[in-house]
Formats: structure tokens, C-alpha cells, sequence
């Protein structure tokens, strides 16, 4: 017998350091780690401990007798990564908890931008790192805390947001201040950040969508897949957007693992979503949706697809939906690698599928660019180049359009072609991705490439878009290592200000501000509501109305009191 990781894996890789005989990869440090698809288990080495599953915060790892239909092939996924041998184990990277500091009043306090993954797994670590010795403020302009997981997993993946809970714990610390509803740069500025903390970690990630950059792209109809995602999870600034869902075909420009959600999203069952913690607005508009079909297009073929081998499975256990390809077999196929070669073979089979064979669908179209959209006063289709795959300089296939051109009719465009960051404190950006410049989370001056002190960053605004939640972790306990190296070192100075002159700045500059404390209300509001209604939760959406039920629940929650126990901790 053994184990089985399957979809949910947010590849945080908790379960690595508990496995006593080393049989999951890749881990931390190996060199595939961050590119791979999730962590496997070699079902030749697992000796059946269930150490993985006691540690795994979204429950993935299931025994193999205990996998249900649907999780049948994720056996098959795992066993294939071992196909070409087993990994060379990597040395160990991590390096051991310190709970030694300077001397005996040297305290770390550090702010924290943003309350996303990368912004939690940061506060985890400084807290493993130094106990008692650090102070963590995170900032969040949203009433609600956990960014992505909230916002950006899609509500029929469930199981993947069951990382919150890890997330809970840490902000929910006594050395650990939540300040929501608080903007960085609006409420308070970089420099009283750095006033009243040794350092600032920016970890705001990505929340902008790349555009592409073709004619017709701001036609009524014609939206980011970033929106949309927002708006059937309910972030308070995409509650008032609408779609047209009236047409019967959509088509997703794309194919990433959220131009996969946003087409499965289109086209389930709203029976289904009305099981999930999808927003209300949402799951009203999609129930009167008539999109029967989306069209999920890619400039590549399928061994290049960005989808990962578990989102595609995901696909094909939607109920009453059919999943087809076109162009499938079009250009080079890559096969020496197991999982692309079980990735290619799964498209194979949707490609033998019937186009009629149910009334909701979703077709994979690959070896397709888009070069216009098309339409007068709003969308009414998609015009395309074929493309052909050539060896780019670095030997990647790269598409090349061949000149032949065909169009989709379509009501409804989706741009799903990646993420970039925003500006933050004045801090350069760069790249695609206008990540911040920096060496291992040291934010760099770009124009001298010199550290600029006491700042750092982690996540996709480091790094840039790419990994899963999990993927996070270790990109945020790097970021903290140089971050306690240089206060080890004594390069970090001083703040001027303490914990309580923050709290008494945040009150003055936004009244407004909501805690920890506010966040359980809300969170407790959210879920007695969902309940209800039979769902996990019920979103709110409106900033005022999350405020009103923090500072008004029926067991009194307001700011004074969340006040009082953050200086209560201080004393």
C-alpha cells in the first residue's frame, strides 16, 4: 500500500520534512522544485505512516485503497514522475529553527504588506525563527485577510482554500497585528512604516492582469480573466462588474490553470456553485447564463500547455460536462517526460470525444494566436492565426504564426495570459511581470543594484507569477532568512516608534481599521450564513456592511476591545 497525492496539493511541502524515508519530491531545493506540477509520492518507497496526512493543511494525500473514482489516475500521475528513476536527494537546505538572538533585549519588528500567502508564510516563519523575539504588523486595504485563497481559487476547489486555516493560526498570534482595511501608501506611508519597524517585506503579489494587445481588446464583452475571477469570488471592487453571459459560446484567450477555472466555472452546473462559496451576484447571473460552450485557445500545443496534469484530470470529473480538443496533434510532441507524456495522452483521449456528446462543453484549441477581436459596439468574435512551433534561441518551441487565419463566433472574450504586479512605495518594477528587482528577497536599487536597506519582498511581486500557494513558502522563508541574517548582523536600524505608537497612528488615519478579533466576526457571520443556505460560506461584498457586522456582531467585536488586547500584548 501507499499514498497518493492528489489534486488539492498546494505543494507547500509540509509533508517533506515528517516522511521517514525521504519519498516525496521534489522538495525545497531540488531543482524542479517551484516547476513542478504538484509533489509526488513514490509508491515503491512509502511505507504507509500516514506522517504526510497528518501534516497536509488541504487534506490531498489520500491512502491508495481509499481513492475514489474520480482520483484513480492521480495513482498513475504520482508513479509516473519515479518512470525515469528516482531523484538524487537534495542536501538539506533548511536551515535549523534559531531561537537564539543578539542578546537578550534585541526584538525584531517587522511590517508586512499584504495578508496573502507569500505575506502569511513570512509571518510563520519569523515567528518559527525567533518565538517571542519578533513583532509582525500585516497590512490588508481589504476588510478580509488571505488574498488569493479568498479571491483567486476557485469555489468548487475547496479543498485547496482548507489552507486558511494554517493561515488563521498565524495571524491570530499574540506577537502577530492585523491591521485591515488599511492601505499601505494611502493610510500610511513607507516611511512610517519604517519608523515604527526594524523592516517591511512588500508581499502584495500580482493583481493585475497583462493585456494583449490586439485590436478590438476594449470592446463591450472583451474582459481579463483576473475580473472575472474576482467577481464570481467576491472582492468588493469587482462586486458591481458584469458580463454578458447571453450568448451560447464563450472563448478564453489562454491556457493556464485560470483559463481552466474560468471555463469550468462558465459552464457548471449553477446547482453545483450553489454548493461552493461563490459570490451571490455571481451564482444569480451564471443561473441565467446560456453559454453552452467554451472555447479554451492556446498559441501551443498541448505538451506546452501552462495547465498542469491535475487541472486537466479536474476537468473530466465535472458532471454533465464534455471536454474535446482540437489541433491536438498538430507539431512536436514531447514524450520523454512522463508527466507531459501523461498530460499529451489525457488531451489524446479528450480529442477522440464527440463535440455533441453534452449539452455543456469545453473545447481545447491549441496552435491558435489571437489577432483581433472582432465586433462593432461589443464582441462578436475572434479572428486567429494559425501557428506553427520552431526552436526559439534557449531550443523552447516557440509559435510562429503560418498565415492561415480563421474566427469564432463568440458573445464573450476572456484574456487569461498571465499576471503582473503594481507600483509600491516608489519601489522600481521591471519585466513582464514588473516584479521589484531584488537578490533573494533584498529589494535592490536597480540603478546602483546596491541593497536598499530594511526592504525586502516575497511572493509573485518577487519572483513573479508562477508556482501555486504553496510554491510560496519557501520563496517567503528565503526573503526572512536574509531578513534575520541582517538583523543579525546589525544592519537593520532601529525604529524610532513602538507597537502602540502604530496602533494609536492607525487609528487616527483610518478610524476604520478592523483587527483580528473583527475578522472572526466576520468570518463567523460569513459561515453561520452559508449554513443557511447549505454552503460553506456566504461572502459579503460591500466594505461598509463587513465593517457594520466586525464593530456590531451580537457578541460585541469593535476596535477598542481589538485595541486593548494588541496593548495588552505589548504590556
Amino acid at each position: 500500500m501507499a499514498h497518493v497525492i492528489t489534486q488539492s496539493c498546494c505543494s507547500d511541502a509540509s509533508c517533506v520534512p515528517v516522511c521517514p524515508v525521504d519519498c516525496i519530491h521534489p522538495t525545497p531545493g531540488e531543482p524542479d522544485y517551484g516547476r513542478a506540477e504538484m509533489l509526488y509520492i513514490d509508491p515503491q518507497t512509502c511505507i504507509d505512516c500516514g506522517a504526510c496526512v497528518d501534516v497536509c493543511p488541504v487534506e490531498a494525500i489520500v491512502a491508495d485503497f481509499d481513492l475514489d473514482a474520480d482520483q484513480e489516475r492521480f495513482g498513475e500521475l504520482n508513479a509516473a514522475y519515479y518512470a525515469s528513476g528516482r531523484p538524487e536527494p537534495a542536501p538539506d537546505s533548511t536551515p535549523a529553527t534559531v531561537v537564539e538572538r543578539m542578546d537578550s533585549n534585541a526584538l525584531l519588528r517587522v511590517a508586512i504588506v499584504g495578508s496573502g500567502p507569500s505575506a502569511c508564510y513570512a509571518a510563520e516563519e519569523l515567528c518559527a525563527q525567533l518565538g517571542a523575539g519578533v513583532e509582525v504588523s500585516i497590512f490588508e486595504k481589504l476588510p478580509t485577510p488571505f488574498g488569493l485563497v479568498r479571491f483567486g481559487v476557485a469555489p468548487d476547489h475547496q479543498s485547496t482554500k482548507a489552507v486558511a486555516k494554517a493561515f488563521a493560526q498565524t495571524v491570530g498570534r499574540r506577537n502577530v497585528d492585523l491591521y485591515l482595511n488599511v492601505e499601505a501608501g494611502r493610510d500610511l506611508t513607507h516611511e512610517e512604516l519604517l519608523e515604527h519597524h526594524d523592516a517591511v517585506i512588500y508581499a502584495v503579489g500580482a493583481p493585475k492582469d497583462r493585456s494583449l494587445n490586439i485590436p478590438g481588446e476594449d470592446l463591450a464583452g472583451s474582459h481579463s480573466a483576473t475580473e472575472f475571477v474576482a467577481w464570481y469570488n467576491g472582492h468588493p471592487e469587482y462586486a458591481d462588474a458584469r458580463f454578458d453571459l447571453s450568448g451560447e459560446r464563450a472563448v478564453v484567450i489562454g491556457n493556464g490553470n485560470v483559463a481552466l477555472d474560468v471555463a469550468r466555472v462558465l459552464v457548471t452546473d449553477p446547482a453545483d456553485l450553489a454548493r461552493t462559496d461563490i459570490a451571490e451576484h455571481a451564482l444569480e447571473a451564471l443561473s441565467h447564463s446560456r453559454i453552452r460552450e467554451v472555447v479554451v485557445v492556446g498559441r501551443r500545443g498541448p505538451a506546452q500547455a501552462a495547465f498542469t496534469t491535475p487541472e486537466l484530470l479536474g476537468l473530466g470529473t465535472v458532471p454533465g460536462l464534455a471536454v474535446t480538443a482540437e489541433n491536438a496533434a498538430l507539431g512536436d510532441r514531447v514524450h520523454d517526460d512522463p508527466i507531459v507524456a501523461m498530460k499529451t495522452s489525457l488531451i489524446d483521449e479528450y480529442a477522440m470525444r464527440s463535440k455533441e456528446s453534452a449539452q455543456r462543453r469545453i473545447n481545447l484549441q491549441f496552435h491558435r494566436s489571437p489577432v483581433e477581436i472582432l465586433g462593432t459596439d461589443k464582441v462578436e468574435g475572434v479572428r486567429f492565426v494559425r501557428n506553427g512551433l520552431s526552436a526559439g534561441s534557449d531550443s523552447a518551441l516557440v509559435a510562429e504564426p503560418t498565415g492561415d487565419f480563421d474566427q469564432l463566433e463568440c458573445g464573450l472574450v476572456l484574456r487569461s495570459v498571465g499576471y503582473r504586479s503594481v507600483g509600491v512605495a516608489g519601489l522600481p518594477s521591471a519585466g513582464p511581470g514588473s516584479t521589484i528587482e531584488n537578490a533573494g528577497g533584498r529589494v535592490l536599487d536597480p540603478a546602483t543594484g546596491r541593497v536598499v536597506p530594511r526592504v525586502y519582498t516575497a511572493g509573485w511581486l518577487k519572483r513573479g507569477p508562477s508556482g501555486v500557494i504553496g510554491t510560496n513558502k519557501s520563496c517567503s522563508a528565503e526573503t526572512v532568512r536574509h531578513l534575520v541574517a541582517d538583523f543579525r548582523s546589525g544592519l537593520l536600524a532601529a525604529p524610532r516608534r513602538g507597537r502602540s505608537d502604530l496602533a494609536d497612528l492607525v487609528q487616527r488615519r483610518q478610524p476604520d481599521w478592523l483587527g483580528y478579533a473583527n475578522w472572526k466576526a466576520i468570518d463567523a457571520h460569513e459561515r453561520a450564513a452559508g449554513r443557511a443556505a447549505g454552503r460553506p460560506r456566504a461572502k459579503l461584498v460591500d466594505i461598509d456592511a463587513m465593517v457594520t457586522i466586525a464593530r456590531h456582531a451580537t457578541n460585541p467585536v469593535c476596535a477598542e476591545p481589538e485595541r486593548e488586547r494588541q496593548l495588552t500584548q505589548i504590556i
